[in-house]
């Protein structure tokens, strides 16, 4: 008997352990604010329509895992791209995309504005669907869609996005393909911005990070080099440190990180090809109410556009070349899941 065939004696519809819902929010600032809700058995997450297909929220049986700004879930607003007034609409989530012409600080440049961690991340979904059907005998849970940053004589770069997981599985993918459909080379600035929170991240919570270096990113971190791996209690107005990693790999350029909470019996891992994304930064905030771990791999450095500016290293892409990153994050349930990973990486990493 096929594994369909045999779960299926037990539930007349699938949508009772596994679904892809499209879903409008109705209240305060994220009033009409479009999103996918997707249940995968034990495993949840929410996927913004309206936010470039970003992840605001992931749990497992229950457990929050992902940070929530101070501004919470909001819709496009007049501050999103303007300056540093862009700082109330960043809502952190599980991840938010950094880009497509800057991921850092907002800066001004040959009289060329680039607001904060660019404009992509508060760029609609186009081209959307959500599905959940079965192949062969996976049950598939899987949202798309394409965002386009563009400009009149301008740029006209696409992301194609695809997440998706399968049910009974605790791993969930992120495709993700960058196009420049422009008629000139473009610059491609591109960070993820994955953000651990509260239940999940407390003192207890670990790093495992396959690097070979360790460096502040200003003066505010240094002499704390030696803390990245571990997070801290809440300490009130405590400023945020971000470390530069370097990372290891394999002989493909395959690296991963975990996160890990063994007291709450609970990781994650997250596993990508640095090819294009090189760079990879840690912000460790233990401040009281921005209470946070973000993990960033990237294809540019953390000090942002006039950084690479200077040194003509910003990263570009030729007319109608394409470039695809594919991120995977693992939940890790329990104690021997937990144990069993960490001892992989060890052994991988010679660590």
């Amino acid at each position: 008997m096929s594994r369909k065939s045999e779960i299926m004696k037990y539930m007349g519809s699938m949508q009772q352990v596994a679904y892809v819902r499209p879903v409008t929010l109705t209240e305060g600032r994220s009033s009409g604010l479009k999103a996918f809700e997707v249940k995968n058995g034990c495993l949840t997450y929410q996927i913004l329509a309206d936010k470039c297909l970003d992840m605001s929220s992931v749990s497992y049986k229950g457990i929050n895992i992902n940070f929530l700004s101070k501004p919470g879930l909001q819709g496009r607003n007049p501050y999103d791209t303007n300056g540093d007034e862009a700082i109330r609409s960043i809502m952190g989530g599980f991840f938010f995309t950094s880009g497509l012409e800057n991921i850092c600080a907002p800066c001004t440049i040959d009289g060329t504005d680039y607001p904060m961690h660019g404009r992509i991340r508060t760029t609609p979904g186009e081209h959307l669907s959500g599905d959940a059907r079965w192949m062969e005998e996976e049950y598939h849970l899987t949202v798309k869609g394409e965002m386009r940053e563009a400009a009149l004589f301008g740029e006209n770069m696409v992301l194609r996005r695809e997440i998706g997981s399968v049910y009974g599985e605790k791993t969930i993918t992120v495709t993700d393909e960058i196009e420049n459909e422009a008629y000139r080379e473009e610059p491609l600035m591109l960070l993820y911005h994955i953000n651990m929170g509260y239940p999940f991240l407390d003192e207890n919570t670990e790093l495992m990070i396959p690097t070979r270096k360790v460096t502040a990113r200003d003066k505010d971190g240094e002499g704390h080099e030696a803390e990245y791996n571990h997070m801290d209690v809440p300490k009130e107005n405590e400023p945020e440190y971000v470390f530069i990693h370097d990372l290891k790999t394999d002989d493909q350029g395959n690296t991963e990180i975990l996160v890990l909470n063994r007291p709450l019996g609970l990781g994650l891992k997250l596993a990508y090809n640095t090819k294009f994304l090189p760079y990879f930064m840690e912000w460790k905030s233990t401040a009281s109410g921005d209470y946070v771990i973000g993990l960033e791999p990237s294809n540019s450095s953390v000090y942002g556009r006039p950084f690479h500016e200077e040194r003509n290293s910003v990263h570009t892409l030729a007319p109608f070349a394409k470039e695809t990153n594919i991120l995977k994050f693992t939940i890790l349930d329990g104690e021997e899941e937990i144990n069993a990973a960490a001892k992989a990486f060890a052994a991988k990493y010679d660590l």
